[in-house]
């Protein structure tokens, strides 16, 4: 059975270039994953469309009012059998990790709730069974968010990749969680710079060591938080900015 995400968010049209470009759009031609958007404004709470008011306490901007928020995740939550984690993609969330995605890959269903404006009503978390954020900034909504997670967990389904190798060995997805080795192609020679020998050495041993060696030093050089007594730091823990 295909890996199931909704997608519930006032903007589903933005979603759709990407959905059906380059891996994710061939993983749903095979019917590898199923991505079904649900637009919050048909839960509206009047003819007008309206899912946001002014803040209490007053300030800038709106927040999401709760009703249509529940009503949407309670709706969603009926339209397939089979239970999954709401996601609720915010930047106040756990930063978003390679061993997060691994862990959201073991559902088979993800209901992913994307905000705007200026956030969410703080019941609305109530409905959250995880929070998350890409990074420590802030973006327009979570509909970019929410196609990041689409995107990484795609990578891991069985048969949406070409190479499933190559999974392994990509950064953050080898067993010490670094980053990945530098990748060489034709030409040998561009513009003075050349391939280094050992890769067309054909010596596949001493390639797999010069790899190893490049990986653990671009690691080191380039994302030192990474490495802690030669070991990943591991867990989606660090809370993005507000």
């Amino acid at each position: 059975m295909a890996q199931r995400f909704d997608v519930i968010t006032l903007f589903p049209e933005a979603l759709a270039s990407i959905l059906e470009s380059s891996i994710l759009g061939r993983a749903r031609r095979e019917g590898r994953i199923e991505v079904v958007p649900t637009n919050l404004r048909d839960f509206a709470i009047n003819k007008r469309g309206s899912v946001d008011d002014k803040p209490f306490g007053g300030g800038p901007g709106m927040v999401i009012r709760p009703e249509p928020a529940f009503h949407a995740v309670e709706h969603v939550k009926g339209l397939d059998p089979r239970p999954g984690p709401v996601v609720l993609l915010t930047p106040q969330g756990r930063r978003l990790t390679q061993e997060g995605v691994r862990a959201l890959a073991h559902h088979e269903r993800l209901i992913l709730v994307c905000g705007h404006y200026e956030g969410f009503d703080e019941r609305i978390r109530t409905l959250a069974d995880l929070e998350l954020s890409i990074g420590d900034y802030v973006l327009t909504g979570g509909e970019l968010p929410g196609l990041v997670v689409i995107d990484a967990v795609t990578r891991l389904v069985p048969g949406a990749l070409g190479a499933e190798e190559g999974t392994r060995e990509e950064s953050f997805c080898a067993p010490d969680g670094g980053l990945e080795y530098p990748q060489y192609t034709r030409p040998r020679v561009f513009r003075g710079m050349a391939v280094p020998e050992v890769l067309v050495s054909g010596d596949h041993a001493a390639i797999a060591k010069w790899r190893a060696e490049q990986a653990k030093a671009r690691t080191r050089e380039r994302r030192g938080d990474l490495l802690k007594d030669g070991q990943q730091v591991s867990g989606i823990g660090q809370q993005g900015n507000d």
